[in-house]
């Protein structure tokens, strides 16, 4: 088996242009996308009867394929992308190796009625989206980014990718309890953005701003899936550049890392398993959605890939029983001001290696067998890992670990990589963790 490229710091560097390039969902599937394409993975459509001939059949057949493109294929949904690559004599109960990630972060999203405003501001109707730390998002110039959808059922991505909107926050002139009682925010009344100046409201005006930023005629758009991010860029951070500061990295550094890893992997010709990435939307609230951890995209994908290698509903199971799926979510690093709210004896460190997550109420995955399977890709990897358990005294949070397990009947073990500041507008890993990440997937997929 030829070695795969062996992730460094550059995987970091190309982590902060793709956290650029995706501020919502669909620009994140669109940009993984494009990683796949690059290679040699092909788009499958749903709607399609699906032909997983082998690599060499295709050769046979006298096609020019590359050595993923032979059994590479991905599926687009919405803002997910289920992504696959079949090596050559895969028998139809080959199990499946799974990389389970997130393409949504908390944010603000545009109102079907967005156009508002008062006392000679105009302003954007927003619903808060997941559970953002609201106060990250004050006083910070956003963009707007999304999907439109036009007459004819065809969709189209759009980005305006500098300062638009700002929310506004009171001067301490003006609530001078804000220093004793601290910032309180009313979710209906504090969090409008304000995008220009005018007495009067017209409906239509944002939506056409959109269209002709997008290069559509008037009328054109009939549907939109908006939303607010932040147009500060990612940058290095710290004296010796040693963190990493940007937007959704919950989750986009796991599929980021994902695309990485199955790309890397793809093509080898002894793999024990068919290699997998999984990236959902809808992970922020909840996953029940025909794009999320809880629908049946991931399922139905595994299913056909059986049944268009001449798999019976026996080959399915067996292939689902060996099954391993890693959820990976970033999670939490000690935090230097907060270290009483962690476990005492848990305190997962920035640059130190990815995070074995466990919770034995089952808001993740892992148990002790998923544990010796992700210890052995980290060594195989050579790369160390740490362990995350919640305080005892505080709720837990949760993935599409437990969801996938349950759903699907596949073994799942919770993992990620260790920040600062989840659910903010921006956010801090280390510069380190992302490749160590990647490498340790690499390992893992491989079998």
């Amino acid at each position: 088996m030829s070695a795969p490229h062996r992730f460094d710091r550059g995987h970091t560097d190309d982590l902060m242009s793709f956290l650029a390039a995706s501020p919502s969902p669909y620009h994140a599937v669109a940009s993984a996308a494009e990683r796949l394409e690059k290679a040699g993975f092909r788009q499958v459509s749903e709607t399609d009867a699906w032909d997983m001939e082998p690599a060499a059949d295709a050769a046979d057949a006298g096609v020019a394929v590359s050595a993923a493109g032979s059994g590479g294929r991905y599926v687009l949904r919405g803002g997910a992308i289920v992504a696959w690559y079949v090596p050559e004599g895969a028998a139809p109960h080959t199990p499946f190796r799974i990389v389970g990630a997130h393409t949504d972060s908390p944010n603000l999203r545009v109102k079907p009625q967005p156009d508002t405003g008062a006392h000679g501001w105009r302003q954007v109707a927003v619903e808060i989206y997941g559970g953002p730390l609201l106060n990250s998002w004050l006083d910070r110039d956003l963009g707007l980014s999304g999907r439109l959808t036009l007459r004819d059922g065809s969709t189209r991505l759009v980005n305006v990718d500098r300062p638009l909107m700002r929310v506004p926050q009171l001067a301490i002139h003006l609530d001078r309890s804000v220093s004793a009682d601290g910032l309180k925010l009313d979710k209906q009344r504090h969090i409008l953005p304000i995008w220009g100046l005018g007495n009067d409201v017209r409906e239509g005006d944002l939506i056409a701003f959109l269209e002709e930023e997008a290069g559509l005629g008037a009328g054109q758009v009939t549907g939109w899936d908006l939303m607010t991010h932040s147009v500060e860029a990612p940058a290095h951070l710290g004296r010796d550049k040693e963190l990493v500061a940007g937007p959704r990295m919950d989750n986009l550094l796991s599929v980021h890392a994902g695309v990485a890893a199955l790309t890397a992997v793809a093509g080898n010709s002894d793999l024990s398993c068919i290699p997998v990435l999984a990236a959902f939307d809808h992970e922020e609230n909840g996953s029940q959605s025909d794009t999320g951890a809880d629908g049946p995209l991931l399922g139905s994908v595994l299913e056909r890939s059986v049944f268009a290698r001449g798999g019976s509903f026996e080959d399915r199971a067996r292939a689902f029983a060996g099954t391993v799926c890693l959820s990976s979510d970033t999670g939490h690093a000690v935090h230097p001001n907060y270290a009483e709210r962690h476990d005492p004896t848990h305190h997962p460190r920035v640059n130190g290696g990815p995070i074995l997550k466990v919770n034995v109420n089952n808001r993740y995955a892992t148990d002790g067998s998923g544990r010796a399977v992700f210890a052995a890709a980290c060594e195989k990897a050579n790369v160390p890992f740490q362990s995350f358990v919640s305080n005892n005294s505080m709720p837990c949070g949760t993935t599409i670990g437990p969801i996938t397990a349950a759903r699907h009947g596949i073994k799942t073990v919770d993992i990620g990589v260790a920040i600062l500041s989840m659910h903010s507008a921006r956010e801090l890993c280390g510069a380190d963790d992302p490749h160590l990440l990647a490498n340790a997937l690499v390992a893992f997929l491989q079998g």
